[in-house]
């Protein structure tokens, strides 16, 4: 029974998949004007700020690192030498992923938006929004986590409140 239970899952799992994939294909699929791809680019490039590319590759490389040290300690040296090829492969690849961001933003954006969001990121102020951005989003989170532990504690508090004011122990 489990077997077809695990199945069951997995199956569904791929349908759920399928579908999400099919209904983001269109917005992926649809046409853009190149000279509106060209200004989504530009806006992509202005607030690139935390290199999330590079920044990818080397988290990727550490993990892979410690990944296969743990297991082969004494390989740690040819590792180091394939992470180091392997990353020169990924060199000059940056624009491919950056082309996609842009494409996100193109298909989001008509061509004034995306140039009144150019002129903006082209700004002072808009520099240093997207200077801050990385360091900001990290001090959302810790702003988010403090929030939501003291909300999960106090709502559970208060449902467990209103059940022993209808009677109901817990």
């Amino acid at each position: 029974m489990t077997g077809v239970l695990t199945r069951a899952k997995a199956l569904f799992a791929v349908v759920l998949s399928a579908t999400i994939i099919a209904l983001a294909m269109p917005a992926i699929a649809q046409e853009v004007p190149p000279e509106q791809l060209a200004l989504a680019r530009k806006y992509v490039d202005l607030t690139d700020k935390s290199a999330i590319y590079e920044t990818t590759l080397v988290e990727t490389a550490v993990q892979s690192m410690k990944q296969i040290i743990q297991q082969n300690p004494e390989i740690s040296d040819q590792t180091n030498d394939a992470i180091s090829k392997v990353l020169e492969e990924y060199k000059g690849h940056k624009g491919d992923l950056l082309d996609q961001f842009a494409r996100v933003y193109a298909i989001r954006f008509s061509m004034e938006e995306l140039q009144q969001i150019v002129d903006f990121y082209s700004s002072p102020t808009g520099m240093k929004l997207a200077s801050a951005n990385s360091e900001i989003n990290t001090d959302l989170q810790r702003v988010m986590q403090v929030f939501s532990g003291n909300v999960k504690q106090e709502f559970y508090a208060k449902v467990r409140a209103e059940l022993r004011s209808k009677g109901v122990a817990i």
